[in-house]
């Protein structure tokens, strides 16, 4: 996930061999990703048939900022790339008042 001054938080995780892919929120303000990966290799001779099974689950999970609007988030999935976008709040500045000096 990318932190800095920009209005939005955006992070773009390879999951090319991953499915389903599962994304959601907790009230610690949490980004849960996981997903699992299943694949199956089959090789038939004459004598023999074989196959081969194997799979592998992940999650990952990340602290979102104070200021993330997380009822605003979406996710994408374009070729094997999951794209998270957060919006962000603006994050107000002081503001500055003179104060008048008498005497």
């Amino acid at each position: 996930m990318a932190h800095g001054p920009s209005p939005v938080l955006s992070g773009w995780f390879e999951l090319h061999q991953f499915r389903p892919i599962n994304a959601s929120f907790d009230l610690c303000r949490v980004l849960q990703i996981s997903g699992e990966r299943t694949k199956e290799q089959e090789e038939k001779k004459d004598k023999w048939h074989r196959v081969e099974r194997s799979s592998g689950k992940f999650l990952r999970r990340f602290r979102l900022p104070e200021n993330a609007k997380v009822d605003q988030v979406k996710a994408s999935m374009e070729n094997g790339v999951l794209t998270v976008t957060i919006p962000k709040e603006e994050v107000k500045k002081p503001e500055v008042k003179s104060i008048e000096i008498s005497g």
